[in-house]
């Protein structure tokens, strides 16, 4: 986890004077065996949808939080060569992200699920990356912007693994491995990974969530007072006083899990004088 106390300043976005609102989504985990899923995302991102607060359903900007797809093992799996079943999926993502960042900026910040996400994709698609944590700068306050994992501190397990794998050596030496053995140890670590929530449970209230005293931290860093990540799969809104007396907030996003017996999908809208909404994309 970036340490507060000796980090330099966290990277910032001005928003241009005529934004009048964004959209935060997180948590997509795309995938080909999750059609409606998809469909519904793309429509969203094509403005395809009703149920958007007051304004278009276009925002002025998309800010995706991480865990856009379920697993990505590199960029080379967009390529034409790639055989893969998913291939043509992953290729219809990445064209529909490029068709939404023609219309209106699409900013990017990396999950654990699709840190791999590298240069070739982000030209396909033509999305500002941004770090993990950023500060927001739209309106009258300073909102930081996260993943989410990283403030999991009880999870030490998986912070261990997020180390390693966030590690250039680690990483260059996974890409540098054939495609199909890397589409193969994802299955296999998507499967330990499923059988580790069967055991857990799979209600997140049972996973390690955000620890306050660390996002109070961050908060303090950044000079803001508003935090807005997802990774937990627990939407909602929490405020709570730090021990120096500071008000703050932390906004959860929601996954999306359409094809589930309890579809849900959430987008949060933070508009120029700092109010938020949520709303749920329906079809038109």
């Amino acid at each position: 986890m970036p340490d507060a106390q000796t980090a330099a300043p966290w990277p910032e976005l001005l928003a241009p004077g005529d934004w009048r609102c964004v959209d935060f989504i997180s948590d997509l985990h795309l995938q080909a065996s999750e059609p409606a899923t998809f469909d519904a995302w793309r429509a969203f991102l094509l403005g395809d949808v009703t149920g958007a607060p007051n304004e278009t359903p276009l925002a002025d900007a998309l800010f995706i939080l991480g865990d856009l797809f379920e697993v990505w093992v590199g960029d080379d799996a967009l390529q034409t060569h790639n055989t893969d079943p998913a291939a043509p999926f992953w290729r219809a993502c990445v064209d529909a992200l490029g068709e939404r960042a023609r219309a209106s900026p699409v900013f990017f910040m990396a999950g654990n699920r699709d840190f791999l996400l590298g240069p070739s994709a982000q030209a396909r698609i033509g999305w500002r990356v941004l770090n993990d944590p950023a500060v927001l700068r739209f309106g009258p306050r300073r909102t930081l912007l996260s993943h989410g994992d990283a403030l999991c501190i009880d999870d030490t397990d998986y912070q261990a693994f997020r180390r390693t794998v966030r590690q250039a050596e680690w990483q260059s030496d996974f890409l540098s491995r054939p495609l199909t053995e890397r589409l193969r140890l994802a299955r296999d670590l998507r499967e330990r990974s499923q059988a580790h929530k069967q055991q857990q449970g799979h209600d997140p209230s049972l996973w390690a969530d955000v620890d306050h005293t660390a996002a109070a931290q961050w908060l303090r860093h950044a000079g803001a007072d508003r935090l807005i990540h997802g990774h937990t799969h627990r939407p909602g809104h929490h405020a709570w006083t730090s021990r120096q007396g500071q008000h703050l907030e932390r906004e959860v996003l929601s996954d999306w899990a359409l094809d589930d017996a309890q579809p849900r999908s959430e987008v949060l809208r933070l508009h120029a004088n700092g109010a938020l909404t949520r709303w749920q994309p329906r079809s038109r």
